[in-house]
């Protein structure tokens, strides 16, 4: 009940890996791709699974048996980008290319617990990973940001100061006393 009451207050934590721990398998996602690990028993030799990913399907499992997570994807893949290896011989992780590397999933297949997309907390990234122009951009915020922080003029109130100064270096016969500056 008090996690009820706790979900209506959004205090819930960030999904861990921006992703979801399932009894048969756990994933993780970042913008780009999603990454899911299902548990096999210990000993698996890859020759031994079934493996199967396609734009919009996954099934991992055991040859003869049924398949521990199957169905339909919940987003589209790019199949060519993706991939799986069998890891220490008891997990087979899957790394999915989003077709769209522009969203959070909320599921790895439909009719899976969801995650709350809002929560999740995307990866940081570099300037340097940034084109030119989205780089100034930012760079100029970040600018603004830090002189309004020190109570300075941003960018663009200097660039108003500066021309105002120099209107009133070329005019020295007006008298500014009386002028309003915005």
């Amino acid at each position: 009940e008090a996690e009820e009451e706790e979900e209506e207050e959004d205090k819930t934590p960030p999904p861990p890996g921006n992703g979801m721990v399932l009894d048969n398998y756990s994933w993780t996602q970042q913008l780009s791709d999603l990454q899911v690990v299902v548990p096999v028993p210990p000993g698996t030799k890859g020759k031994q699974l079934v493996v199967d990913i396609t734009q919009t399907k996954l099934k991992v499992g055991l040859k003869g048996q049924e398949p521990i997570l199957e169905g339909t994807l919940t987003k589209r893949v790019i199949v060519d980008d993706s991939f799986w290896t069998l890891e220490d011989s008891k997990e087979v992780v899957v790394t999915l290319q989003k077709s769209n590397q522009m969203e959070w999933w909320k599921a790895v297949v439909e009719g899976a617990p969801e995650i709350n997309t809002q929560k999740v907390q995307p990866e940081n990234s570099k300037l340097s990973d940034l084109d030119g122009e989205t780089r100034q951009t930012v760079e100029k915020m970040m600018y603004d940001q830090r002189q309004k922080a020190m109570g300075l003029p941003t960018a663009d109130e200097q660039k108003k100061n500066d021309v105002l100064k120099n209107f009133m270096a070329q005019h020295p016969e007006m008298d500014f006393s009386k002028a309003k500056m915005c």
